[in-house]
């Protein structure tokens, strides 16, 4: 009996992680797990997570991310804050002498922990094997440590020893690639990860803020989805990269990976333009996924560099990581997913057309998708001024509208009307933080209100 029970945990733990595993969807446009489910991104950047948490209080993170309804964790073996000479908080540094042919198990066994922990809540890692000044120095501790040779060994390595988990590979790791030996090292170390772990995860590169993998690596066949950093000032409008890459041949899913971070200083200028908050952090989730990425993801200024008090503060970071864990705008990343999974959200179209009253591209922009299918659409207000949208995108006789409000996952029942081509819509709410969605369905499909308690 015992024998009987440990294989059917065994088999149950086999499932779990062939479903955590992801790939590209049939129409190349969206990740979807090995059952051909839509996987929704919804990324954090804990960059620092393996290399600063204690166990415990990894499982403090992991669990309030998982609990919120996070599905990818963004983190870096070789971190960026003094990583190699720095070590964890055990004091076990990643490698010996700094040699990426000579890593450290002690400090292994610590990320072998957190990813399986990750795991079992049923969490993906999106795992940057380092940090980009470890390659290129332009700025940050370093040292740069990589040549072709032990890029490739430790890729292998890596990819070996997480050959089974459930992670993601990333790229890079926010520095420009200047030199030919730049994209040498890279390409030389996702070939390692690719032998190591025998091509069971996807691939994906983080470049430098306003950049985008596309211009790097568009047409390179080992980079299986596009992500790009918008970074982090109030003016960025994600939405116009997205549309570019939308129009990519060959056509690959993409996703902004590092946008607008709650509780960072708005273009690194807290006293002239203060501290962005969860406005911020909520438009450009809501652009992402109508301008047709494959998910998003938030960050916190304070959580990606796991900031206490007893810690240097990099960029005025200013709340400990503990109490930033619940800033509002997590929660509602949280709310916006569960908002999306109330439809088929990956088969939404970018319309630009939907608005039909005056919409000029800024801090205003209101941005509407419709369904392939032609069953709903889609409008995301940001400044909740009167619009007119037009339903002739619709191709039922009777619509049902809804206003969703995303601060608070509840909504505004918009009733019944007939599809007429156009119908008004007013909030009653303008100004910044003011954003609400428009959500128009066919009433045939009877689909259900998108609130979100």
């Amino acid at each position: 009996m015992k024998k009987a029970l440990l294989l059917l945990l065994s088999f149950c733990a086999m499932l779990n992680n062939l479903q955590s595993q992801l790939k590209i969807s049939a129409d190349k446009r969206h990740l979807v797990t090995t059952a051909n489910k839509p996987f929704f991104w919804l990324g954090d950047t804990a960059w620092e997570l393996f290399h600063r948490l204690t166990r415990e209080e990894a499982d403090v993170y992991l669990a309030d991310r998982a609990r919120k309804g996070f599905t990818v964790i963004q983190a870096v073996v070789l971190a960026e804050l003094d990583g190699l000479n720095t070590g964890n908080a055990y004091g076990d540094k990643p490698l010996i002498d700094n040699d990426p042919l000579k890593p450290n198990e002690a400090y292994f066994k610590h990320v072998d922990y957190i990813v399986d922990k990750a795991q079992q809540l049923g969490l993906i890692i999106a795992m940057l094997p380092s940090w980009g000044d470890k390659w290129n120095r332009i700025s940050g501790s370093g040292p740069e440590i990589f040549t072709e040779a032990n890029a490739s060994w430790f890729g292998e390595f890596l990819g070996k020893r997480y050959r089974n988990k459930s992670l993601v590979w990333v790229m890079g790791g926010d520095r420009d690639l200047q030199k030919p030996e730049h994209f040498v090292v890279i390409r030389a170390m996702a070939a390692g990860l690719k032998k190591g772990d025998q091509g069971k995860h996807l691939f994906t590169f983080h470049p430098y803020g306003g950049r985008s993998s596309i211009e790097f690596f568009e047409k390179d066949e080992w980079i299986d989805f596009h992500m790009h950093q918008s970074g982090h000032s109030s003016s960025t409008m994600n939405f116009k990269i997205n549309f570019k890459a939308r129009l990519l041949d060959p056509i690959k899913p993409y996703l902004d990976g590092e946008p607008r971070y709650e509780d960072h200083p708005n273009e690194w200028k807290p006293v002239q333009l203060g501290w962005m908050d969860d406005f911020d952090v909520r438009q450009p989730g809501y652009w992402s996924i109508l301008s047709g990425a494959t998910g998003h993801t938030y960050g916190n200024h304070n959580i990606w560099q796991m900031y206490t008090e007893k810690r240097q503060s990099i960029s005025w970071a200013r709340t400990h990581w503990r109490v930033a864990l619940n800033h509002i705008g997590a929660t509602q990343m949280g709310i916006m997913r569960k908002f999306f999974e109330k439809r088929n959200w990956q088969r939404l179209i970018p319309d630009a057309t939907i608005v039909l009253t005056d919409n000029p591209e800024g801090k205003d922009y209101s941005l509407g998708a419709v369904s392939e299918d032609g069953d709903f659409l889609m409008v995301y207000l940001s400044s909740g001024k009167k619009v007119t949208i037009d339903t002739k995108k619709i191709k039922g006789n009777r619509l049902r509208g809804w206003l969703f409000n995303p601060r608070d996952g509840r909504t505004i029942d918009a009733g019944t009307f007939d599809n007429s081509g156009q119908h008004e819509f007013n909030p009653h709410a303008i100004g910044r933080g003011s954003d609400w969605v428009i959500v128009i369905d066919d009433a045939s499909k009877n689909y259900p209100n998108p609130q979100v308690l």
